[in-house]
């Protein structure tokens, strides 16, 4: 294989290497924003299945009152319904997700820069070789 096959061979597993990393990143941002909606967004709780009027429950984060934190102590059904583990647990999934996206995307981004700059030097050698050859006859 000629060199120049092996780079562009090369070239093209970096960019699947990069395009992997940035899936991986996206998946985590699907799981940040999972977690978001989780924590941030109101919700509603059926006292028992097939309930016509819900509980309206405040958002587990921004809460004043304590319907999402302290409703169980009053005999609230929001407390049973968003536990901060599940949040909690989606955001530690996301962790080595995003990790390895990072990895991944610099390791591609990286791996072809370099290869861009290599070929960057043989030709610049090449070019120089030919000045050289050209001032000797």
């Amino acid at each position: 294989m000629r060199s120049r096959e092996y780079d562009l061979d090369f070239r093209d597993r970096a960019a699947r290497i990069r395009a992997w990393g940035i899936g991986l990143l996206a998946v985590a941002g699907l799981l940040w924003t999972w977690c978001a909606v989780l924590l941030l967004t109101p919700y509603e709780v059926d006292r028992e299945p097939g309930d016509r009027y819900p509980d309206q429950c405040e958002s587990r984060l921004l809460t004043d009152r304590g319907t999402a934190n302290e409703g169980l102590y009053k005999g609230d059904h929001c407390a049973n319904e968003r536990d901060w583990p599940e949040a909690l647990a989606v955001l530690g999934l996301s962790i080595p997700v995003s990790v390895t996206g990072v990895a991944l995307f610099t390791t591609g981004a990286v791996s072809r820069r370099m290869s861009a700059h290599a070929e960057a030097m043989r030709e610049l050698d090449r070019i120089a070789d030919e000045r050289a050859a050209a001032r000797s006859r």
